[in-house]
């Protein structure tokens, strides 16, 4: 069922694309949007276990670099019957984790500096647990697309915004008018965001689950995010220069926790951390955890 309705809010994020390419640049503008979605689609699905890396400058690990770390997720993907992923380092304080590829096959699980420090083995097994289970149930490429959407979406903003200020005339075609102007600069964005949200949110509780499943124990994931949270709170949040609102979705928790991103809990790229715990005591208690 969630897959379903993933399926549907990705067919809306394009469909948005193609009327906001509409508004701007008329008949041809929107053709134009249509052509680009399926090339952002295809280039997302060949090189989205590069992109992401790329632009938080994670640094590939050798099991030399991180002997204990990469075996823990060697046993993990393991249990989960899934390839040895690429293992990353991110250099930042910030504890949080990633994980990107378009199939099992061809992906990365990304964690950073600050999260290895802070967390047990056993909080860190249920972190990448999490992750793994977004490669297993290849969540990593819809989210992937869906940021570069969304981030295609906020430029042809940008760009609509520009155009009325500098004064584009009611008849012109690409234009729209001053209302479709509007809409393009106010709701667009707004919308994409919200369907971005709504895809991050209906995959986290599954992955939540299924990585309690593969650590063996769910309580290892729940105190996990419990610290994670916390040190959210304590720590300044990752700077933009670091983390991009677009992309944030990809993390287990919100990297801009705290910044005006999340200023309300609609926009919020992640459950809310108490009810996603309080589901993991509640599979611990059911497995006798």
């Amino acid at each position: 069922m969630n897959m379903i309705k993933t399926t549907m809010l990705m067919a809306l994020m394009m469909i948005l694309l193609v009327v906001l390419g509409g508004v701007v640049g008329g008949k041809g503008g929107a053709l134009l949007m249509f052509v680009i979605s399926l090339a952002m689609n295809f280039f997302s699905y060949w090189f989205s276990d590069s992109i992401v890396l790329k632009m938080y400058g994670a640094r590939p690990l050798t099991e030399s670099d991180a002997p204990e770390l990469y075996r823990l997720v060697a046993d993990l993907a393991a249990r989960a019957s899934l390839p040895m992923p690429k293992v990353c380092l991110i250099e930042s304080q910030t504890p949080n984790a990633f994980a990107t590829g378009r199939d099992p096959s061809h992906a990365a699980v990304a964690v950073t500096r600050g999260i290895v420090g802070v967390l047990s083995r056993e909080e860190l097994s249920g972190v990448l647990a999490h992750e793994l289970s977004h490669i297993k149930h290849r969540d990593t490429l819809i989210s992937t697309i869906a940021a570069a959407m969304g981030s295609a979406i906020s430029m042809l903003a940008y760009m609509a915004q520009w155009s009325a200020i500098f004064g584009r005339s009611d008849d012109d075609e690409g234009a729209g008018g001053i209302v479709g102007t509007l809409l393009a600069v106010l709701v667009a964005p707004l919308a994409a965001t919200i369907i971005q949200l709504a895809i991050s949110r209906s995959r986290e509780y599954d992955a939540d689950k299924a990585g309690g499943e593969i650590c063996g124990n769910p309580r290892y994931l729940a105190r996990a995010l419990e610290k994670i949270s916390s040190a959210a709170q304590a720590l300044p949040p990752m700077r933009e220069a670091e983390a991009r609102p677009a992309t944030s979705n990809l993390f287990i928790i919100n990297p801009l926790a705290g910044s005006r991103q999340a200023f309300m809990s609609l926009f919020s790229t992640h459950p809310p951390t108490a009810e996603r715990i309080q589901r993991l005591e509640e599979q611990a208690r059911l497995l006798g955890r």
